[in-house]
């Protein structure tokens, strides 16, 4: 935890303080924006408070009285009800303004973390408590330099990888097919000799499938593919290195000497409403205009619906990436959410449009990284279906 960047933090956005709260591991977020080791018995409700100013403090339990202290500050201590009602007024009494993991309305629900009955206590001693999306989009979502370099070396390899395993495919469907389940494996198996590593198994959707956002293959109901199919690729990983940062990309293809009319439609709409949310990302940055995550869904969203495909656009734009493929940073998203947290510098989402029909589904995924003067899309970017 480095206390003076988050007091800096916390100060720039005028607000007074940040309120940490936990009990049995509801707030993840907490142990990582504190360095709490994430196996710590959390069996009582502890409270750990950084003002923008002055010496932060706890409150824990007398059972569980060791759990803060590699942390700065004064330490309270409860048993009884009463005594943490007593606690929690005295620790917060100079303070309105409250930071906590809370969304209104529950509308970031990634980060809405606190219990009603807390914020009901905490309004109830005339606490104003504020969402901390921001805050935590800050020290969950910005990448170091050292961070960047691991972005783009799993880009190397995964654009690598994709490439080839179009051409896998393309081999195996002409010498008797292949399955999805078997394209997956060879992904996979290109992953481990790049050392890249990943929480769940790239997509390799076929047809139908592919019209399924979330389809994920397995052995028992892979479908097979070969000639005249359309293929879609949605590949993610980081390299298998301390702090490394993920790389997340969708790519389509056809097998065949030229995709279906229909196809290549959709996937023009796609590209053209995904190239918006691009365009728009780099002249607002350029700009040095202060943008959220809804304000990048909408010009995608809009492409989509005038060409006539709106309802087939089922999820958001994009989302936060970091540490884990989907980072708490703002995603780019007006449709699940109103997500009204800022795009920081140094920081990375994704945009993937789609149109998903019964028969085939098109998306294309890039990624974008944000600098103070500048963004850029950080790997190539798909202009054609692939024809295997």
């Amino acid at each position: 935890m480095n206390l003076a960047n988050i007091q800096a933090a916390i100060a720039e956005r005028h607000i007074d303080a940040w309120l940490f709260y936990d009990h049995h591991h509801r707030d993840p977020i907490a142990y990582r924006v504190l360095g709490l080791p994430e196996q710590l018995m959390a069996t009582r409700r502890w409270f750990y408070l950084i003002p923008a100013e002055g010496e932060p403090q706890k409150l824990v339990h007398r059972i569980e009285s060791q759990h803060l202290d590699r942390l700065p500050g004064e330490k309270r201590a409860y048993s009884a009800w009463q005594e943490l009602f007593d606690g929690l007024k005295q620790m917060l009494a100079p303070y309105r303004d409250i930071a906590m993991q809370y969304s209104p309305n529950s509308g970031v629900f990634t980060i809405s973390l606190v219990d009603g009955g807390t914020i009901d206590l905490l309004r109830g001693l005339g606490k104003n408590i504020v969402s901390s999306g921001d805050l935590v989009a800050l020290f969950e979502a910005t990448w170091t330099e050292e961070q960047i370099n691991t972005h783009f070396a799993a880009r190397d390899s995964i654009d690598r990888i994709t490439a080839a395993a179009f051409e896998e495919i393309g081999r195996r469907a002409r010498n008797g097919g292949t399955t999805e389940s078997a394209v997956q494996q060879w992904i996979l198996e290109a992953f481990s000799r790049e050392n890249l590593v990943s929480t769940d198994p790239p997509v390799v959707a076929v047809n139908a499938n592919s019209g399924n956002p979330h389809y994920a293959p397995d052995r028992s109901s892979s479908a097979r593919i070969g000639e005249g199919d359309f293929v879609l690729l949605d590949i993610w990983g980081k390299k298998n290195l301390p702090g490394a940062v993920y790389y997340d990309i969708t790519w389509t293809g056809f097998v065949g000497k030229a995709a279906p009319e229909r196809m290549q439609e959709l996937f023009q709409v796609v590209r053209e409403a995904r190239n918006a949310g691009a365009k728009f990302v780099e002249e607002a940055v350029a700009a040095r205009r202060t943008i959220c995550g809804w304000q990048v869904d909408d010009p995608v969203r809009a492409t989509i619906a005038r060409r006539g495909f709106g309802e087939y656009f089922v999820h958001r734009t994009g989302h936060s990436i970091g540490v884990e493929v989907h980072a708490n940073g703002a995603n780019m998203d007006n449709l699940e959410v109103h997500d009204e947290r800022r795009i920081l510098p140094n920081s990375c989402f994704s945009i993937e449009p789609g149109i998903y029909l019964p028969q085939f589904g098109v998306r294309s995924e890039i990624n974008m990284l944000v600098r103070n003067d500048h963004a850029l899309v950080t790997g190539k970017m798909q202009n054609e279906i692939v024809l295997i």
